[in-house]
């Protein structure tokens, strides 16, 4: 599995992916049970509220190779800060609309 990572943009001086990765590498979160080698293609922000630059971030990651694309923690969970994306559901949506069918999308990275 190849992976592109959206994060959220407000979050980036609070969180360097570290649990982004973590789950990758422990196999937690929504890697849990995922049993192919994860690579990582790249790790890039939504583009800030209201997430319209997701959709073409998602694009160029698939470009790049990457076959899912995970929104990670910080924006639908709210991680490290608790407070999640207003904007998540219609950014995810809006990005699975637009990509070619097949590309997976993980609505989380990790469980915390």
């Amino acid at each position: 599995m190849k992976v592109g990572i959206i994060r959220c943009r407000q979050t980036e001086d609070a969180c360097p992916g570290t649990k982004c990765f973590e789950a990758i590498r422990l196999r937690t979160g929504a890697f849990s049970g995922v049993e192919e080698d994860v690579e990582i293609v790249g790790f890039t922000t939504c583009g800030g509220c209201p997430g319209k630059k997701a959709v073409f971030r998602a694009r160029d990651l698939v470009a790049r190779g990457a076959d899912a694309i995970v929104f990670a923690s910080c924006i639908t969970k709210g991680t490290p800060i608790g407070y999640p994306c207003p904007f998540a559901k219609r950014m995810i949506s809006f990005t699975d609309g637009n990509l070619d069918e097949g590309v997976r999308i993980l609505e989380h990275s990790h469980a915390w």
